[in-house]
């Protein structure tokens, strides 16, 4: 039977990115067909490799989770034969990508002007923190930065609420899902004129679009728009669990909650409440009446009673029981991507992309350091012992022989 041809068969991807908001984006394009080749440094290679040592050494879930379909490639670009390496596959590639801070891939000697030399064909694509100029150039690019520089932070349900940092790292994944969207178009655009072109996305940018509503309002009519703070959505305690109500979308919600909750009046008809002005200004006072009607039932009953009304509720779900929830297995959100050391199954998060001709594959399971450097250089470069070699990050010959020296 043959294979089934991807969307991204034949693409070379460089990829120079670690941790996560390059990664996230260069395991899209690996999903769908690319031949990504991460290029590490001797010894340690990406920094996932080693975040929460969980079995030890470099076999980390949160490196497998943003690495499958890859092929790692150790060389020491601090040696001239490695850059002299790099140089030699960027020649052959069509897509190179970093997240590192601006600056530092043209002080190794590949920046866009240098490599589109080598490759006028060439898409170069980054990934920082806060864009390639500016008074932010310098920091450190990290999701939380950016959620504080970006008004993201500050923006909370109640004004009383202490800042908080948000639990899942929204600012990687948001720029990383952009600088896939960048370098998809750019490889379209590289269709018609057939030149590559630079990408360049930052946490701080999208998490700015993140907040396009809003900054919309704040920009035109100064007025400061807050999802969070409506006074007839929240998340209230039940003698079981918690869920979330959303009052919203409908010509008068305050009535069908009233009835939802078995209150014995409806709130929508006091003058007090009969806006929604009037309700904003009201919102302690519903809060509390709608938490004390949901702390005397479980979860199930009261959603049963909102839904009754066509009211959006969900339950508070920790993340466990997400992932074994029927709708994720129906979505096929689980997916295996090969087996770790100790030869059992491992699991990630699948592309939540589903396209009914061109499908997400895994093709790779997440590499082990150095383990196809002799492969992709006697692929690619028609150099290096393929067959010799000591282990994934040793043995190199020529060009490869820069990847034992650090």
């Amino acid at each position: 039977m043959t294979e089934q041809v991807q969307p991204l068969d034949g693409v070379v991807v460089l990829d120079f990115t670690q941790v996560m908001l390059g990664p996230c984006a260069t395991q899209v394009l690996g999903d769908f067909g690319a031949d990504v080749i991460k290029i590490e440094k001797p010894g340690s290679g990406d920094l996932s490799r080693t975040s929460f040592r969980a079995d030890g050494g470099e076999h980390d879930p949160i490196f497998w989770s943003l690495n499958r379909n890859k092929r790692s490639v150790v060389l020491n670009t601090r040696d001239e034969q490695g850059k002299q390496a790099v140089l030699a596959l960027a020649r052959k590639a069509d897509v190179v990508v970093s997240n590192f801070r601006p600056g530092v891939m043209e002080r190794m000697g590949f920046g866009y002007e240098a490599l589109a030399k080598e490759n006028p064909r060439l898409i170069w694509a980054q990934g920082t923190g806060f864009g390639d100029s500016g008074p932010y150039r310098h920091k450190g690019g990290q999701d939380i930065l950016a959620q504080a520089y970006s008004g993201v932070m500050y923006r909370r349900p109640d004004p009383d609420d202490e800042f908080k940092i948000y639990a899942t790292t929204m600012g990687d994944f948001s720029a990383g899902m952009h600088l896939v969207q960048g370098i998809l178009l750019a490889l379209l655009a590289r269709e018609r004129s057939g030149r590559g072109q630079k990408v360049d996305v930052s946490l701080y940018d999208s998490m700015l679009s993140a907040q396009m509503q809003e900054a919309c309002m704040q920009l035109n009519r100064g007025f400061e728009v807050n999802w969070g703070a409506m006074p007839l959505s929240g998340v209230f305690p039940t003698t079981d669990g918690a869920l979330v109500m959303v009052g919203a979308f409908k010509e008068n919600p305050l009535r069908d909650i009233s009835i939802a909750l078995e209150l014995t009046e409806d709130l929508s008809e006091r003058p007090d409440l009969a806006t929604l002005e009037l309700q904003i200004a009201a919102k302690p006072e519903l809060q509390q009446i709608f938490r004390e009607r949901f702390a005397t039932n479980t979860t199930e009953y009261w959603m049963a009673r909102l839904e009754g009304q066509d009211l959006l509720s969900a339950p508070v779900q920790q993340l466990a029981e997400a992932l074994a929830d029927e709708q994720t297995a129906v979505n096929g959100m689980i997916v295996e991507i090969g087996s770790d050391p100790q030869g059992r199954p491992m699991r990630a998060v699948a592309s939540p992309v589903h396209l009914s001709a061109t499908p997400a594959r895994v093709r790779h399971r997440p590499p082990r350091l150095g383990e196809h450097t002799d492969e992709v250089l006697a692929e690619l470069l028609g150099e290096g012992d393929a067959d010799g070699g000591a282990g994934p990050a040793g043995g190199r010959e020529q060009v490869a022989d820069a990847a034992a020296r650090v």
